[in-house]
């Protein structure tokens, strides 16, 4: 079981209120989370990842365990602690300014 914290834009949108507890089969990536997600949650397609490219979109950013993995390449594994459930794994809406 891998949880999952939704910002409250998304959380509106698939109808969930609080952490999403998902299933995940297999090594526990970025790109598996999400997929389960989007199997779950059908309405968050395209709202987390582009359709076509599968790259995160503009504003969203993902952290496990304090750490910005945003960067991080979607097929590496995420910490210990999120496959364990002992953390979740955190979808952030991002603020721009100036």
């Amino acid at each position: 079981m891998i949880r999952v914290q939704l910002p409250a834009h998304l959380r509106t949108l698939a109808h969930v209120e609080g952490e999403v507890n998902l299933q995940v089969e297999g090594r526990v990536t970025q790109r598996s989370v999400l997929d389960a997600l989007e199997a779950v949650y059908p309405a968050l397609r395209g709202t987390i990842r582009d359709h076509v490219t599968q790259q995160r979109r503009p504003y969203l950013r993902f952290y496990a365990c304090a750490e910005d993995l945003s960067l991080d390449s979607p097929d590496s594994p995420l910490p210990d602690a999120v496959a364990t459930a002992a953390e979740p794994f955190l979808i952030i809406g991002a603020i721009a300014g100036g």
